[in-house]
């Protein structure tokens, strides 16, 4: 497998995690946001939008991170992204979407520019949209949440949070506000998977 992304994109931080947390091998190659290179061949072959991360597997490409998830899900069972009872794993993918369609898309680079140059007020657009995200996150993992987002594993609710958060963090989001989602992002960065496919592991020199 290739695995074509951006160090601190954090779709890209996803499926790396994924990765590693199925115990898959995978060629790295870095595709950069910030010159132009995704919007230019020969990645709009991989991925038409322009956007990373992409997966190529027997050369083929697969994109769109939760896609990616689910089809690693299927190759391989085990460890699983999701709880086996139906509707805990509904639960789980409510909190995916929760930064899947409602917070991480207004904060593309795509979407940015098309709002504002001005870095103050990419910021607050940032913080207010993150900030509403994780209010409902927040109080939907009260009485669900142990050690992670659901329960004491690592599911992939978790493997969504963390690198959102990273964002947070980057754009000074105060977190004192979500205790919970903080404590459960300072957990998630100890674990050996997590540290593996963090942003710094990939940061170029």
């Amino acid at each position: 497998m290739i695995l074509y992304h951006y160090w601190r994109s954090s779709s890209s931080w996803r499926v790396r995690w994924a990765l590693e947390i199925k115990k898959q091998k995978y060629k790295s190659v870095t595709v950069d946001l910030l010159n132009g290179e995704v919007e230019r061949e020969p990645h709009l072959s991989r991925n038409p939008l322009g956007y990373v991360p992409v997966l190529e597997v027997d050369g083929k490409y697969l994109i769109e991170s939760v896609s990616i998830l689910e089809w690693l899900e299927e190759k391989i069972p085990q460890p699983s992204f999701f709880p086996k009872d139906g509707i805990e794993r509904a639960h789980v993918r409510s909190l995916v979407e929760i930064i899947n369609a409602d917070i991480q898309p207004i904060q593309n680079l795509t979407t940015l520019d098309k709002y504002s140059e001005d870095p103050e007020k990419r910021k607050e657009w940032m913080q207010y949209f993150m900030r509403r995200g994780f209010i409902g996150y927040e109080k939907l993992i009260k009485g669900r949440s142990g050690i992670f987002s659901h329960g004491d594993n690592i599911t992939a609710a978790d493997i969504l949070l963390i690198p959102q958060v990273y964002n947070a963090y980057r754009n000074e989001l105060d977190m004192s506000e979500f205790p919970l989602i903080d404590e459960i992002y300072k957990r998630a960065l100890e674990t050996a998977a997590c540290k593996a496919s963090h942003p710094d592991i990939f940061k170029p020199s």
